[in-house]
């Protein structure tokens, strides 16, 4: 089965859209790129967030380290899913300082189309470095 160039394009907008709003402080907004239902898991934290309100809180928190860091999405690959309205993709997540790379992942995303169009249900984030 074959994913719209349409759907592929979206993909790749969202993660856009939360790479700018985790990298700028703006907490709902990434929480927003998440179903309500949304989970975030990731080995670098004790526990996953879930819901808006953990993932809201989860970026505050992360916003707060004061640290300016930049979260680089690439070589996404956009498969289907479950259902017509579920896709799956992996993607390598570079989260950069100014002067270093501070870690090295791969992101396993379940996607969800909602009416505000393609959302993250499920994110686990494996360390790759």
């Amino acid at each position: 089965m074959r994913v719209a160039t349409e759907d592929v394009v979206a993909v790749q907008q969202l993660y856009g859209r939360q790479s700018h709003a985790i990298d700028s402080g703006r907490a709902a907004d990434w929480a927003a790129t998440f179903t309500p239902d949304g989970e975030f898991h990731s080995p670098t934290y004790p526990e996953p967030a879930a819901g808006t309100a953990e993932l809201t809180a989860f970026a505050e928190r992360f916003a707060a380290t004061g640290e300016k860091l930049r979260h680089v999405i690439s070589t996404v690959h956009v498969r289907p899913g479950d259902t017509p309205d579920t896709l799956r993709a992996d993607a390598y997540l570079q989260i950069v300082a100014s002067t270093h790379l501070v870690r090295l992942t791969v992101l396993e995303d379940e996607l969800a189309r909602t009416g505000d169009g393609w959302r993250v249900r499920r994110r686990v984030v494996h360390r790759d470095s």
